[in-house]
């Protein structure tokens, strides 16, 4: 049985919290937090605290909270026996060097409040300053996934900028799908079957060769037509950046 202290209330506090609260591995000897109106999502599931200078003891301290805020939550720590882990795929675990056992637990996932994620096959990167401590946030994390690596922080710091990309940018350019929709009085959830059918077809197919579309064809007819069609600035902007991107790649250029 592993003992935690998970400390935040944000995104990934709270997903972390059902993951673990789920798993007979671990115990949760507290939930910290500065506000108590924020702790809400463990009220009466484990014991709650918003006070810094009481801290119990735990095997793992795991600071889930914003990149600005790891290295002041980790001045509470640097005193405690237990490894102080953050949960940052872009921090250095440098920042919690002050501690005596530190290291980096990441899950590799985008996390919404109010919608629960199963941990299952989500990848949790772990990196750690003593090598003794290695089995023990490995056995944290395979309590929640199956597929826990160690990962350096240079390594780390890559799959986070890949995930911005594939994830957030991703994501941005639904955004303006749906706006392009609404503006032309279109059904966005027509579009959801090609989103869904261009993420899966990645289980198969790497990236480059699963690129389709008028760029990639060199299709000058059907980009001049979309850039008529385009109102909006922005719009317009973009589309032409990631077509000139897509046809570099592919051997061509807008």
């Amino acid at each position: 049985m592993i003992s935690v202290v998970l400390v935040g209330t944000g995104n990934v506090a709270q997903n972390l919290f059902q993951a673990l609260d789920k798993t007979a591995h671990v115990k949760i000897e507290q939930v910290l937090g500065r506000n108590p109106e924020h702790l809400t999502f463990a009220i009466d599931k484990a014991p709650l605290n918003t006070n810094f200078d009481d801290i119990p003891n735990a095997d793992v301290y795991i600071l889930a909270v914003s990149d600005n805020a790891i290295a002041t939550v980790a001045e509470k720590f640097k005193k405690k026996k237990g490894l102080v882990v953050h949960t940052s795929g872009a921090t250095s675990m440098q920042e919690l060097k002050d501690c005596d056992r530190y290291g980096v637990f990441y899950p590799l996932q985008t996390f919404t409040i109010g919608k629960t994620i199963s941990f299952q096959d989500i990848p949790i990167c772990l990196e750690v300053n003593n090598i003794n401590d290695r089995q023990l946030v490995q056995s944290l994390g395979k309590s929640l996934s199956n597929n826990v690596q160690f990962i350096n922080t240079e390594e780390r710091r890559a799959l986070h900028i890949a995930a911005v990309f594939v994830n957030n940018f991703t994501n941005y350019m639904y955004t303006m799908g749906e706006e392009i929709c609404m503006d032309n009085g279109v059904d966005f959830s027509l579009l959801l079957p090609l989103i869904k059918e261009t993420a899966a077809k990645l289980h198969n197919l790497p990236p480059l060769l699963a690129q389709t579309g008028p760029a990639k064809r060199g299709d000058q007819n059907t980009l001049h037509n979309h850039l008529k069609f385009l109102k909006n600035k922005q719009q317009r902007e973009i589309y032409t950046l990631l077509s000139n991107a897509i046809k570099r790649t592919h051997g061509e250029k807008l």
